[in-house]
Parts: structure tokens; sequence; C-alpha cells
């Protein structure tokens, strides 16, 4: 490819890939030589984000030149030009599962809802701050998010009504995606934080199956998890410059990335392979399942948290009972405070005889100060990075 890749997606025989030359290309799946008629030229600007429809027949993208372009992909014509109202630098698009409706996402937080038929707007809304970059359908259709650069995280009906948005990151979201677990009714409540990655994360998919979840990150890794342990499978190192995309095929195990590297990388995963990994897991699991609290607290010295070990022994805890520890349990059963402090503020606050939490204001049944490594090695790294 000529520059930057800045988005993939697959068909059932087709993949899609999009750049900052302004161009989108189409490969065939059976041997991935390019179409005679890719690639797709119209916009003035850089190409954001392809998808295709659900079946394959059309493909939609979208650019800084502020329009959405769809496209016939059997022969390469443009079937229709949809300019965002506003303007603004169109920087997301989705179809619904059915096929019916199309969405755009803009740079100046607009959100546009279209007819696919008639190529027609149906209703308009916007976020209140921040650009969209972000947008997926549940399976059904009947509600989709989107993503804002200012970390929020916004539900609207298939009528374009904002059913809730909530600040789901500290920082923008760059990409969002739902497993092919339907939804029935609506809520929206944190779950869990996948970790792995030691830089900002910029793309991430779903496998049609929702037995894979992948994500890119600026570090030129990919990482591929089992959502259902939350285990890292794979981690895919081929990039040579930071990931900006990922997608799973539909009906085959195969992924695509896309990087700033000029390059996309197809993988195929192996579902032996894959069952064999989901196997150790478990016989890691079962193998911790059987320490005993000396094995822990034996653990534990070896973490440098020896520290803790009283409070451990004090309420029993062995292999299983560490393996279903969460923050709120640490917090609310160990009384294990969780927020991290100066640690020479904290013996200040300590040598004053304050027994509380200074954020929650709660008693503290113990002073024991456990160093938080994870944040000091982030530090360490960024002070790496940025002392050069």
């Amino acid at each position: 490819l000529a520059d930057d890749v800045n988005c993939c997606a697959f068909s059932f025989s087709l993949l899609a890939t999009c750049s900052l030359d302004k161009t989108i290309r189409l490969y065939s799946l059976n041997d991935f030589t390019e179409l005679l008629h890719s690639p797709l030229k119209f916009h003035t600007y850089a190409v954001h984000c392809c998808c295709f429809s659900p079946s394959g027949h059309i493909l939609a993208s979208c650019s800084t030149d502020g329009t959405t372009v769809l496209w016939n992909t059997q022969n390469g014509q443009t079937l229709a030009v949809l300019e965002q109202p506003s303007g603004s630098p169109v920087r997301v698009c989705r179809f619904s599962p059915d096929s019916t409706c199309l969405v755009s996402g803009a740079a100046d937080g607009t959100v546009v809802l279209w007819n696919a038929q008639s190529y027609k707007l149906y209703r308009c809304g916007s976020v209140k701050d921040g650009s969209l970059v972000a947008c997926a359908f549940s399976p059904n259709g009947s509600l989709f998010v989107t993503g804002s650069s200012c970390g929020d995280l916004t539900v609207w009906d298939d009528k374009m009504r904002c059913l809730h948005s909530e600040k789901a990151h500290d920082l923008g979201i760059t990409c969002c995606d739902f497993s092919s677990q339907p939804v029935s009714g609506f809520e929206l409540k944190y779950k869990s934080t996948l970790c792995g990655h030691r830089a900002p994360v910029l793309a991430c998919a779903f496998s049609h199956n929702g037995q894979m979840l992948v994500s890119g990150k600026l570090s030129k890794h990919v990482i591929n998890y089992d959502p259902n342990t939350e285990t890292i499978l794979h981690t895919l190192t081929q990039h040579t410059r930071y990931v900006t995309t990922c997608a799973f095929a539909p009906s085959v195990l195969l992924l695509a990335t896309g990087s700033m590297d000029k390059t996309v990388n197809i993988w195929q995963f192996d579902p032996e392979t894959l069952v064999q990994a989901r196997s150790t897991e478990d016989q890691l699991k079962h193998f911790i399942e059987d320490w005993s609290e000396d094995d822990v607290s034996a653990w534990l010295c070896a973490q440098d948290l020896k520290d803790l070990v009283g409070i451990f022994k004090m309420n029993n805890i062995d292999g299983r009972e560490l393996l279903n520890l969460t923050k709120e349990s640490l917090a609310d059963d160990l009384k294990i405070d969780g927020y991290s402090y100066e640690k020479e503020a904290m013996e200040n606050w300590i040598s004053k005889k304050k027994r509380t939490s200074p954020m929650t204001n709660l008693v503290l049944s113990s002073v024991v100060l456990t160093p938080n490594r994870t944040l000091k090695m982030a530090i360490n790294r960024w002070l790496e990075t940025h002392q050069k």
C-alpha cells in the first residue's frame, strides 16, 4: 500500500482496506489478489473507515472530505455520495445488521443515521464533546454505540434517541465492538479490564462466534484474548509500526491487521492451537486451585508482598480463594484500600494517627502499605520514552 492503513474489513468473499492515500482497495479471499476494479477512487482526502453491508454487495467508506461513499463491490461503481450535514470530516461508518441503515460519525461530534436503501438522511444527533471515532451496532440492530475522543460511550436506539452516555475511558475511545451474544433489553455497566497492553490501544474486534477478541496498539503488537477466561491466547508481532486496525472474517478463522507500516497482514488461526491454549490456561488454574494457605503465603513473599501474608492468613486465603479475589473483595473483605498514594504522603498521614482512607474516609483495619509496582513500571516506561 502507498500509505498508512486506517481500516480493514471483511465480507464473505472480499477484504477491503482504506488508507491515507485517499483510496480503498479490494482483495479476493480466494488468493488475496487485488480485484481488477481496485483501487476505488473518489475521496479527495484520507479515508478513515470502510465497512461492508451484511450481504457484502455494498461497501461504505468515509473521509476527511466530509463524505461517506457507497460502492458496488462487484464493479467498483459509486452508488451514492452522502455528505455530512455539517461538512465535518467523517471518521467512522457502520451498517446495521439488516442493511437498512448506515451510521456516520464526524469530527465535530455529529452522528447521522442514513436510510441505506434511499440514501436519504433519516435522523441526526450529536455528542456533547469530542470527535466521534468509533461505532458499533448490537447484533440484533436495536441499538448502536458511539465512542468519542473525550472517552465518552453513548448508546442510541434505532430511532436515534440517546439512551445512555457515560465516561468510559480517561482518554479517547479509539474503537468499540459488540460480541455475537444477543442483547436483550438495555443495560450498560462495567464488566472487566483486559490487561497486556503497555501502549495506547487503537483497535479491537470480536470474532464472529464471540470466542476471540483482538486488540492492536501503538507498540506494533496485536494481542488475541479469550474473552470468556480473559486470558491472552497469542501475541502477534509481525508489524514494524503501530497497528491501527483489525478485523475478523465472518465465516473462517482469518484475521486482518493493518498498520502504519503500510501493510495489511492476514493471520489464520488453527482451532486445535486455540483449544490447546485454553487447556494450558485451565491446567494453570487447576494448579493454583490446589495451593494451600502456606503456598499462597510463599507466593506473596516471592512477589515481595510479605507484608500481606498476615492479612491473607487471617482470612484463610488458599489457592481457590486467591483465584476468586476481585478488587471489591480486596477492599471490602480484606480491607485493602485499593488506591495509590505517594509513599511519603501516606506515611505522614498514618504518623498523624489517622486510620481512615484519604479517598473514601472509611476506617482502615490495617495500615500496611503495599507497593503499586504496576504504576511504578508505567512511570518508568514513560520516563524512558520521554527522557531520550
